[in-house]
């Protein structure tokens, strides 16, 4: 069994540590006492809160129409004309359907539930659910319990309601013959298996809050964890970077040192298998077109090669960006100077860069 408190309706005109109150222990000892004692005996343990009905209201909705269940801001408008407030005004908590589709709600003043569970709470005492004593009657049929000095209605009964003596003599004549008396409960039985039917007010906005001290735990965990990874790749990705930059300086000193007449290197790859490509007669007179074309025309320009190959018939071919289409134009006039026949074809531009190939015809 779990620690229940539960706020008598005597207390209700004036919330203090005073509040006449009742308290089950999860042995199921009872005791009564004022709230201020009752906060002595629990040690700010959690606790179950049961409050009296006249601290709330309970009403059904109309059969609610087709299979999905309506939320509770639904519920809320549907009902707002039995309310006689200003939904902003009230706490609304709904319960499971009955066999007609009615959907059952309780109802408290916002800023009374707020008293209560702040008081509560300025006691030291956590509250992880709130429950209305009328609410915990069993649903299987209707019930009267006397219960601390008043009758207590509900069960099967469309009603929540709490009736002294002379009230329930006034409503004897309303009520089913087949509702079940009792005169001496027992309350560690109601406690322990009414709230499972029972509605919870403990929702939204008064939602339990659990400490965020775990989660900016496991955030701070995470967040190192993910730092480190990030460390780790940065480090990878320097040493693949450095490891890569030198074995390039490494071939491209070795490719100078092989073949000197190649002053100038852009695409080593392409280079290499021109010069492989191509018989030994004719191979330096390939390579030595190549690199007067890269010295004495691109060499001297800003433009950007992208790849070079070599075609038979065609002569070099040389792909590449340029700022702009005046910068091709003087590449064009610089090969012609050098003696060079130049053609630029495919020439386009894409964004601020003008994409071109250059075609050295071959014999040159």
């Amino acid at each position: 069994m779990k620690n229940w408190l539960y706020l008598t309706a005597e207390g209700l005109a004036h919330l203090s540590s005073d509040w006449p109150c009742c308290l089950w222990s999860h042995a199921g000892e009872q005791q009564t006492m004022p709230l201020h004692q009752a906060v002595q005996v629990l040690h700010g343990k959690k606790i179950d809160l049961l409050l009296p009905i006249e601290s709330c209201s309970w009403l059904r909705s109309e059969p609610w129409p087709g299979r999905r269940a309506p939320t509770a801001q639904a519920l809320a408008f549907a009902v707002e004309e039995q309310l006689g407030e200003v939904l902003d005004n009230v706490h609304l908590s709904m319960g499971q359907a009955d066999g007609e589709r009615r959907y059952p709600l309780m109802v408290i003043a916002r800023e009374r539930l707020a008293a209560v569970l702040s008081l509560l709470a300025e006691s030291g005492l956590q509250v992880r659910s709130v429950f209305v004593d009328a609410d915990l009657l069993p649903m299987n049929q209707p019930a009267g319990v006397r219960w601390f000095g008043r009758w207590l209605l509900g069960g099967a009964l469309p009603a929540r309601l709490a009736v002294t003596e002379e009230g329930l003599l006034a409503l004897k004549g309303v009520l089913p013959e087949s509702m079940v008396w009792v005169d001496e409960p027992d309350d560690r039985l109601l406690l322990a298996e009414g709230f499972r039917q029972a509605i919870n007010l403990r929702h939204g906005e008064f939602a339990l809050r659990h400490s965020p001290l775990p989660w900016r735990a496991f955030s701070a965990v995470l967040l190192i964890l993910l730092l480190l990874g990030v460390g780790a790749s940065e480090t990878r990705f320097r040493f693949l970077d450095d490891e890569t930059r030198r074995l390039a300086e490494h071939n491209e000193l070795r490719f100078q040192t092989l073949y000197p007449q190649h002053a100038q290197t852009l695409d080593l790859t392409a280079q290499m298998q021109a010069i492989q490509s191509v018989p030994a007669q004719s191979r330096d007179t390939r390579v030595a077109a190549l690199v007067r074309l890269i010295e004495q025309v691109i060499g001297a320009s800003q433009v950007e090669v992208r790849r070079i190959e070599f075609g038979e018939g065609d002569g070099w071919r040389v792909q590449l960006t340029a700022n702009g289409f005046a910068e091709l134009e003087q590449l064009r006039e610089r090969g012609r100077q050098q003696g060079l026949a130049i053609k630029i074809d495919g020439a386009s531009k894409i964004g601020d860069r003008v994409t071109a190939t250059l075609t050295c015809e071959a014999g040159v």
